[in-house]
């Protein structure tokens, strides 16, 4: 039992300390645990974001949106909400209805649901919206001179330890790590994993021939492989190495080698191609590494943190400890480089490691170049409001 105790406070400080320096939230970076026999308080993470209660009419172009392709989304988040008391009734009532119109979908959202308003713990009312999608990448399952950046599965040494199952306040963090000797120590950064690819001998599953694609890959957490012989092969997020994400866009502004303007992913494409002899230093500033695993070639879509496919246009990956996975989200941003309204009926599906904050959401738009193309521009500015149950209660819900 003392063996017990102490692994459990070794981990406990090993939170607390990592939360103290900011690189530990959802998913958080180890640090060397300490010698305890007494587990220390624990405090619940801090949630992110205000929940004011608000009329329909608050919600721009409510009455406009086509509601359906996020009513499609909605059902699909259902497959696992419905297992919580708080939205069983919600969804039980969803399910039953039979190729609803427009009409009848809004009069469900006004009489199941009650508008939110997002707000930032700083009492502001806007936020960043980024934008994600799912990259196609030329590949094989065999390397080659052409083919020779691996994509490697999850490894068995990578450990991750949630919390929890033993401390329920503590349920949105995941540490992982290593076994070094007797001690959990972090698992390797990007730096280490390009620089000694023998450390993942036998996880390689795909090698591809673009490393700043595969980068960017690593970045929307999803994609496809396309073979040489035509074939396509479907991939997703499998697991993380557990260090920060550290976007490389902003290490080339500070430098003074992109004007911020010019810090999209097609910019930093564009930068590789003309600093190839700067691109790997570049790349291994950001220490966080994804692994990944073959997809069902039927899915819809890929798969988000909720665990079910994401839908074009209509999912979004925000901060779980802003707002709860799986719920509907009124966004109100504009298209990318423009002034253009884009306000429509989302739902929460994913979760990405540079999505932290109250209002803050990444918009999935699909696959394909006109996808690429709206992901790589967009860094706009937007509102968003969360649709609860009516029985929703939030702690920090202004009357």
């Amino acid at each position: 039992m003392k063996n017990q105790s102490t692994f459990i406070a070794v981990i406990l400080l090993w939170v607390l300390v990592a939360c103290s320096t900011g690189s530990i939230s959802p998913t958080p970076q180890p640090a060397q645990p300490v010698e305890s026999t007494t587990p220390p308080a624990t405090e619940k993470p801090t949630r992110k974001s205000i929940h004011k209660p608000v009329q329909w009419s608050a919600l721009p172009d409510w009455e406009k949106d086509d509601l359906q392709p996020a009513w499609q989304a909605f059902l699909n988040s259902c497959a696992v909400l419905n297992k919580q008391s708080l939205w069983q009734e919600t969804c039980s009532m969803a399910v039953l209805l039979q190729k609803p119109t427009n009409t009848t979908l809004k009069n469900f959202f006004e009489t199941y649901f009650i508008p939110f308003q997002v707000i930032n713990i700083d009492n502001s009312e806007e936020g960043l919206v980024t934008g994600y999608y799912e990259p196609l990448l030329k590949g094989s399952l065999k390397p080659s001179k052409r083919y020779r950046y691996p994509i490697y599965t999850a490894p068995a040494e990578l450990l991750t330890i949630d919390l929890g199952t033993t401390y329920p306040e503590l349920k949105d963090l995941r540490l992982r790590g290593r076994l070094d000797g007797r001690k959990v120590v972090p698992y390797y950064t990007r730096a280490e994993i390009m620089n000694k690819p023998a450390i993942l001998n036998g996880n390689e599953f795909l090698w591809v021939e673009d490393e700043v694609e595969l980068f960017f890959l690593h970045i929307q957490g999803s994609g496809r492989i396309i073979f040489d012989s035509g074939e396509v092969m479907k991939i997703g997020y499998a697991d993380q190495n557990g260090h920060p994400y550290n976007s490389i866009g902003k290490v080339l502004v500070q430098r003074g080698e992109l004007a911020l303007e010019g810090a999209s992913m097609q910019g930093i494409k564009q930068w590789g191609q003309k600093n190839p002899h700067k691109l790997t230093e570049l790349l291994q500033k950001n220490p966080r590494y994804v692994f990944f695993r073959q997809l069902p070639a039927d899915l819809s879509g890929p798969i988000g943190a909720l665990g079910v496919p994401l839908t074009a246009g209509r999912s979004i990956a925000i901060d779980p400890l802003s707002m709860p996975q799986g719920a509907p989200v009124f966004l109100a941003t504009t298209w990318p480089n423009s002034n253009k309204p884009l306000n429509r009926l989302m739902v929460a599906q994913d979760v990405g490691s540079a999505i932290k904050g109250g209002i803050r959401a990444d918009f999935f738009w699909g696959f394909g170049q006109e996808a690429s193309n709206l992901a790589g521009k967009m860094k706009q500015s937007g509102k968003m409001w969360i649709l609860m149950p009516r029985s929703y209660t939030p702690e920090l819900a202004q009357q």
